[in-house]
């Protein structure tokens, strides 16, 4: 096979692939509610089961719904008849992911899942096999496999993958569940470092926060703004409260504009007036995004205010990013 005809093969199997997806889409309908309904009131864990193939996305499964706030694990159905089930409690809810719908170690299963009164959720291939008849609720994932002899689980792997996503998205967001509770299940690495740090974690306070009065002299601002090294400082009033900020740009517009005249003049005729702040209990990854998102143009500090206007602190830019989130 050349390039040519190696890279159509390629794009075959992605097409085939995606449109298995949108076959899913389709089909959704209140068996996946029902789905939804008894994940979401399930009083003790999500038992995700399956073998090869399968069970190497229900392991994936157990992972993103056990991360996003619905208790789950998975469990090896070979392991299952061999002595595992005794992870398996009443009150718990068995989805159980086969593209046949005939593994022999799932349907041996079914015995203890009924006489427990163990709620199942089957995903399955085949809407009428023997696994599909006993469940409680039935997902149906049939799609043609990309592989051309259509015995290599391919596209029905990435079906149960998608579908399993599907589910914990939407318990996720049926719970409530938020960026600080992701962060209690995540507190390693840069996701933990994302998730957990806060803007009081990373700002420039005490001596370090850049801040001049409203009636300081604007060369005065510069020594203050140079001597910080944060490209700003705050404007305050006579009580304490920010009113507005001197930036780097704001010193150049205004040397454009008044020339040397400008040192003379007062911080508040120079300062940009409602300056955007945050709240130092924030995310950092939330106070970057601020930055980022802010109109017309990105910006690169952020003042952290106290419940009032009292400025506490400055967060910079360059001071998220270089913790990695």
């Amino acid at each position: 096979m050349n390039s040519t005809g190696i890279l159509k093969r390629a794009a075959d199997v992605l097409r085939i692939e995606s449109d298995g997806l949108l076959a899913l889409v389709e089909r959704l309908d209140e068996s996946f509610v029902r789905a939804v309904e008894l994940l979401r009131h399930c009083r003790g864990k999500v038992v995700v089961t399956g073998l090869g193939k399968s069970g190497l996305i229900c392991r994936k499964i157990a992972a993103t719904l056990a991360s996003t706030g619905t208790p789950a694990f998975f469990l090896h159905s070979g392991d299952g008849i061999h002595g595992d089930l005794g992870m398996v409690m009443k009150g718990d809810v068995i989805l159980a992911i086969s593209n046949s719908g005939e593994t022999e170690e799932i349907l041996k299963l079914l015995p203890h899942f009924k006489l427990h009164g163990i709620k199942l959720i089957v995903m399955t291939g085949n809407a009428d096999s023997s696994l599909a008849k006993a469940g409680d609720v039935v997902l149906n994932i049939r799609v043609k496999e990309a592989c051309p002899l259509g015995l290599a689980p391919t596209a029905s792997t990435t079906a149960a993958l998608a579908m399993g996503d599907a589910l914990a998205v939407v318990l996720l967001e049926e719970k409530g569940f938020n960026e600080e509770d992701f962060a209690m299940r995540h507190p390693g690495g840069i996701l933990g470092r994302k998730l957990f740090l806060r803007v009081e974690d990373l700002m420039h306070h005490g001596d370090g926060l850049p801040l001049v009065r409203h009636d300081t002299a604007v060369k005065d601002a510069l020594f203050e703004i140079t001597s910080k090294r944060l490209g700003v400082t705050g404007v305050t009033d006579a009580e304490g409260n920010l009113i507005g900020i001197i930036t780097d740009g704001d010193l150049r517009r205004g040397l454009q504009a008044h020339g040397d005249r400008i040192l003379s003049k007062r911080s508040d005729e120079l300062m940009t007036l409602h300056p955007k702040t945050i709240g130092k209990d924030v995310l950092a990854a939330r106070a970057l995004s601020e930055m980022e998102e802010n109109s017309p143009r990105p910006i690169t500090c952020l003042f952290v205010l106290d419940h009032g206007r009292k400025p506490v602190g400055v967060i910079h830019l360059h001071d998220i990013l270089k913790t990695g989130i």
